[in-house]
């Protein structure tokens, strides 16, 4: 019998983390394999140590890549790959490797590194960033969740307050799309498949996610965003995404962004769909 371990973060306190290990152990253990949920820190790295007892797969739902990059290196399978989670947890980084495959989304500046107790507030770059993007516009950190730390920019006070408040954190200035506002599609691809879609919505919020209080239904795809989302979840490598759609002036499609450890309860509740099955599948058929 084949063997997997499950991943979260165990410093997280929302039950929403643990519940997304179970639906993947549920899933596992109806193909077959036997399963085994750990938290991060369960597992001892030291580095010259084998792991005992190692699992034929890790479902790795967290994002510390170290972790992850460890147990890739004693030569078990992990999905997603740790290079892929570090891409989709940094914003900045993933912006650039969607650029780099000539993925469509909202135009994207990122910010320069500036260290904590410095400043480049009289160099004339924040104004240049003003003129490029246009208020209102998007601010976002580089690591967030949940359409956490993401902000809608409307008064240049407000710029220039967030953009000082940041001085150390990675992040990016992002043209709004105001045609999208509190709109957005959840896309979750398995491989070379989509496997559920939902349309998201919100009316009081700039953001869709469910989580900061959208609702969502089943929706049919466009070609074009079908195609878009399998674009922007191969340019980043993923074989588990959660792609993020906006919709432009002509409702057609823009990247708003890549989850690599995509939550798949709400994906479930609305469509019926259980995202999980399909990853265990495709992760057996890959090792076999």
């Amino acid at each position: 019998m084949k063997s997997c371990w499950v991943i979260y973060n165990g410093s997280l306190t929302s039950d929403k983390f643990a519940d997304q290990a179970r639906l993947i152990q549920e899933a596992a253990e109806r193909a077959g394999v036997r399963t085994t949920i750990l938290k991060n820190y369960e597992i001892q790295m030291v580095v010259q140590n084998e792991v005992n007892d190692a699992p034929n797969f890790v479902v790795f739902l967290d994002k510390d890549t170290l972790l992850a990059q460890y147990l890739k290196n004693m030569g078990i399978p992990v999905f997603n790959d740790p290079e892929v989670i570090e891409t989709c947890d940094n914003k900045a980084k993933q912006y650039l490797e969607l650029a780099k495959h000539g993925v469509t989304m909202p135009k994207t500046i990122i910010a320069p590194k500036v260290y904590p107790n410095f400043t480049i507030a009289e160099s004339g770059y924040y104004e240049n960033v003003l003129e490029t993007l246009r208020l209102p516009m998007i601010i976002k950190e580089g690591h967030g969740s949940f359409g956490m730390k993401v902000y809608l920019i409307e008064t240049k006070d407000a710029f220039y307050e967030k953009v000082d408040e940041l001085r150390g954190v990675d992040y990016i200035f992002q043209e709004f799309i105001k045609t999208s506002r509190g709109r957005d599609l959840r896309v979750n691809i398995v491989g070379d498949q989509i496997i559920a879609a939902m349309y998201r919505h919100s009316e009081t919020d700039f953001r869709a996610n469910i989580t900061n209080g959208g609702v969502a239904e089943v929706v049919e795809l466009t070609s074009a965003q079908k195609t878009l989302a399998m674009e922007a979840a191969k340019a980043v490598g993923a074989e588990f995404a959660g792609v993020d759609l906006l919709f432009d002036a002509d409702e057609q499609p823009l990247v708003c962004e890549v989850n690599g450890a995509a939550h798949i309860r709400n994906l479930l509740n609305v469509t019926g769909i259980n995202v999980a099955d399909a990853m265990i599948a495709y992760i057996l058929e890959k090792i076999k």
